[in-house]
C-alpha cells in the first residue's frame, strides 16, 4: 500500500478539526484563480504562505502560487516540479530579468497518495539570509536545497503588492505552467513569519503525523486572505474577513472535493503503471489509455479487509475491450491487465464476460461507451460483484455476506497482501477512457448524489448496505 505522508489515518481522532474540502485542478482545463490587492499590504518584507496540496498528473511543471511584477518578470514562485524535473519545490522572485533569490529543494515530493503541508515563512530584515526564507514540508524545515541564493536584506516582496495580479496554480505573469493537483486550506498571513505550528501540528496519537489546526483565528493583514473551498458555487472565497476573493477561471462546482488532509481518498495511481503511455487528468480520476498497451492502472490506495465500493465510466470502450475490477499485485508486463494473475478479477465490456487467468467465462450484459461500472468488493468474506448503471449482474446482491449471492469470483489470498481498484489501458486499434470515482472528486457527472451509510463519497448510484468509499476515515474504522 502507498505511504501517506500526511495526518489523514490520525484524522479519525475525536475531536480533531476536520477540513471539509479541497479544489481539484486540472491543468489540461487552464484552471486557475486570480486576485488583485488595491491596498498597500500590512508589510512589504514579511509574510506566510501555508497550503495543503495533492499531486495530479506528476509528469507537470507547475505554479501553485505567483505575483506577477509590473513590466512582465514573474515573482514569488512556488513552483511543483513533478516527475520530469524529479520533484523538486522551488521558491523564486525575479528582478528584471535576473534572480533576486532561488531556492530549490533537494528532496523530492511526488507522491500522489499522499497530502502535503507546505509553509514558506519570509523576513527579510532578518540578519542571518537563511532565515529571511524557510520552507516546511509537513512541520519540518526543509535545509537541503540543490539551489540556495537567498534574498538581500531588506529586499520587498512582490508578495501582496498593490496592483499586481495573484495567481493560484499558475504563472501570473505569462498565463501558463498550470499546475495539477488537489489544494486545500490556502493561506496568506501579511505581515508576518510564522512557523507551521500555527497552521498544522503532530498528531498526539501517531507524533509522526502532521494534521491541520483551525485557522480562523489567526490575523491576517491587509492582503492576506483564507480559502477553504467550502462554497462550491464561490471557490474563491476569502474566509478571513478581508473580502479579498479570488476570482476562477475554468472551474466548476464538480471541482470542489471532500477529498482532504483529514479524509484522504483513493485515486488512480500514475506511478503504479507498467508503461508510462496512459495519460491522468482531473485529479488523477480520469485515464485515458495507449493504444498499444494492456497494462492495469491501479488505485492510490490498497485493501486487506472490509467491504469497498467504487464506480468506474466506461467514457470510451476504444476498440471495444474494457476491463474494471481488482488486482494483488502490481502489473510486470504488457499483457498484466486487472483479469490476469492468480489475484486479478475483471469484467470485461466485450460480451459482458468475467475474466481471470484461469480464462473467460460468461457473466453479465455487455457494456460500453458512457455505461458506469460499480465495483464492490467484499473482503470479508472474499466475494466480488459487478453493477452495470445500478444493477448488479448475475443477480447478484453484495449484501449476502457469506452466501455470496451472484458473487462473480471467491477471492483468493493478494499476493502483495492488498488488492487495488484496476483499469486496463487499451489494446489493438483505440485508446480507452475510463472515469474513475472513489467518492472524493467524481470525474463525471453526478446526477444523484449517494454516500455510504457514513455520508462519505459521492455516488452515482447507491452504495450497497455495509460497503464505503475507500478514504482513511473509513479505513480507520472498517480496515
Amino acid at each position: 500500500m502507498p505511504l501517506i505522508l500526511s495526518g489523514n489515518v490520525a484524522s479519525a481522532t475525536a475531536g480533531a478539526y476536520e477540513v471539509a474540502n479541497s479544489c481539484r485542478f486540472d491543468d489540461g482545463s487552464s484552471a486557475y484563480m486570480t486576485f488583485t490587492p488595491s491596498g498597500a499590504p500590512t508589510s512589504a518584507r514579511i509574510a506566510t504562505v501555508s497550503f495543503w496540496m495533492k499531486l495530479g498528473n506528476v509528469g507537470v511543471n507547475g505554479k501553485i502560487f505567483t505575483a506577477d511584477k509590473t513590466g512582465g518578470a514573474h515573482a514569488n514562485t512556488w513552483k511543483i516540479l513533478t516527475r520530469d524535473a524529479n520533484g523538486t519545490l522551488e521558491i523564486q522572485q525575479d528582478v528584471d530579468t535576473s534572480n533576486a533569490y532561488s531556492l530549490r529543494t533537494s528532496q523530492l515530493f511526488r507522491d500522489p497518495s499522499a497530502w502535503y503541508h507546505v509553509v514558506v515563512a519570509f523576513d527579510t530584515t532578518q540578519a542571518t539570509d537563511s532565515n529571511r526564507i524557510k520552507l516546511y514540508v509537513n512541520g519540518t524545515q526543509v535545509t537541503s536545497f540543490s539551489q540556495e541564493d537567498y534574498p538581500a536584506q531588506d529586499l520587498d516582496l512582490d508578495l501582496g503588492a498593490s496592483g499586481e495580479a495573484h495567481d493560484i496554480n499558475r504563472d501570473a505573469a505569462y498565463d501558463a505552467a498550470y499546475w495539477d493537483g488537489y489544494l486545500a486550506e490556502f493561506v496568506y498571513i501579511d505581515g508576518q513569519q510564522l512557523a507551521p505550528t500555527s497552521f498544522g501540528e503532530f498528531d498526539e496519537d501517531s507524533p509522526t503525523i502532521w494534521k491541520p489546526k483551525n485557522v480562523s483565528g489567526l490575523t491576517f493583514g491587509n492582503n492576506g486572505f483564507y480559502l477553504d473551498f467550502e462554497d462550491s458555487a464561490a471557490l474563491g472565497d476569502d474566509k478571513s474577513g478581508n473580502s479579498n476573493d479570488y476570482t476562477t477561471a475554468n472551474l466548476a462546482a464538480a471541482d470542489q472535493a471532500t477529498d482532504t488532509p483529514t479524509n484522504n481518498f483513493a485515486t488512480m495511481n500514475p506511478l503504479d503503471i507498467f508503461y508510462s503511455d496512459a495519460t491522468f487528468s482531473e485529479g488523477n480520476c480520469k485515464v485515458v489509455g495507449d493504444n498499444t498497451k494492456y497494462a492495469a492502472v491501479m488505485s492510490t490506495i490498497g485493501m486487506s479487509s472490509g467491504k469497498w465500493y467504487a464506480e468506474f465510466k466506461c467514457t470510451d470502450a476504444g476498440s471495444g475491450y474494457p476491463m474494471v475490477g481488482i488486482k494483488g499485485k502490481h502489473p510486470t508486463s504488457n499483457g498484466d491487465g486487472p483479469g490476469s494473475a492468480t489475484d486479478g478479477y475483471a469484467y470485461y465490456g466485450y460480451l459482458g464476460y468475467k475474466v481471470t487467468n484461469a480464462g473467460v467465462t460468461s457473466y453479465g450484459d455487455a457494456y460500453t461507451d458512457d455505461d458506469i461500472i460499480g465495483v464492490a468488493v467484499d473482503l470479508d468474506n472474499n466475494k466480488i460483484y459487478w453493477s452495470k448503471n445500478g444493477t448488479f449482474q448475475d443477480s447478484g446482491d453484495p449484501t449476502s455476506g457469506a452466501t455470496g449471492t451472484g458473487s462473480a469470483f471467491d477471492l483468493g489470498a493478494p499476493s502483495s497482501g492488498f488488492y487495488y481498484f484496476g483499469v486496463n489501458q487499451e489494446d489493438n486499434a483505440g485508446n480507452g477512457t475510463w472515469d474513475c470515482n472513489f467518492g472524493g472528486c467524481p470525474a463525471f457527472t453526478i446526477s444523484s448524489s449517494n454516500a455510504d451509510a457514513d455520508g462519505y463519497g459521492n455516488f452515482e448510484y447507491a452504495v450497497p448496505s455495509g460497503y464505503y468509499a475507500l478514504c482513511t476515515k473509513n479505513l480507520a474504522e472498517y480496515g
